[in-house]
């Protein structure tokens, strides 16, 4: 499977391109537009494998959608475009094994060798960072796409790097997390705008948004005429 970003980063879409009898697994509503040589396979389970209905409902608390669609081409040179239903930025992340954790709704597409899972964060990482207490959890080799709210950009953190909650797009499970001040006092940080921070620690690849949804939210709102 050959891939190009196009748009990037503000209205960003992925042109995937698809020898005859390889797969891509997408999020359901991805698909913008594709060649006729395409088979089209919606199902809770991983294309070829297992997972079924008990993975399909965990997805579904990390944020995803029940079902997954499986896309093989039936011929070669065929071109697939998906994109995010918020305006943002896509990457690709290569895997060769390990693990990839996701905040929910910024998994897009991988290869069939990826599992799409779930994984339990911990309560109080969801209530005070703004995610869900469920993350996605991809696994194994092959191409992975992560979309954004705003331009995404990668970190190697190598020992502690600190982000604004609701910023995290995903991260290698080498790196932990967990929440603190953005300051030495809490009263500070909060009069500061900052109030609670994620800080990582370890060494791995951590993907971070420049936008969030949340604060959009906030500011969108209240501009927005009653119904």
């Amino acid at each position: 499977m050959q891939y190009e970003i196009l748009s990037r980063p503000a209205a960003s879409a992925a042109k995937l391109t698809l020898d005859a009898g390889e797969s891509v697994t997408c999020e359901v509503g991805a698909m913008i537009a594709m060649s006729a040589g395409f088979t089209v396979e919606t199902t809770s389970r991983k294309k070829g494998g297992g997972g079924g209905l008990i993975k399909g409902l965990k997805r579904i608390l990390a944020g995803e959608n029940l079902f997954l669609n499986h896309f093989t081409a039936t011929a070669p040179n065929q071109t697939l475009i998906i994109g995010p239903g918020l305006l943002g930025d896509i990457i690709h992340h290569p895997m060769k094994g390990g693990t990839v954790v996701v905040q929910g709704s910024s998994w897009l597409a991988s290869g069939i060798g990826i599992d799409i899972d779930a994984t339990w964060q911990g309560l109080g990482k969801a209530l005070f960072s703004g995610e869900r207490m469920f993350w996605v959890k991809c696994s194994g080799s092959g191409d992975l796409f992560l979309n954004s709210f705003g331009a995404i950009y990668p970190v190697d953190v190598a020992g502690e790097y600190v982000v604004d909650t609701g910023h995290i797009v995903a991260f290698e499970d080498t790196l932990q997390f967990h929440i603190g001040k953005a300051s030495k006092s809490l009263v500070g940080s909060f009069l500061g705008g900052e109030g609670l921070v994620c800080k990582f620690s370890g060494q791995g690849r951590l993907y971070c948004q420049t936008h969030n949804p949340p604060n959009f939210g906030k500011l969108l709102g209240p501009k927005l005429k009653p119904r």
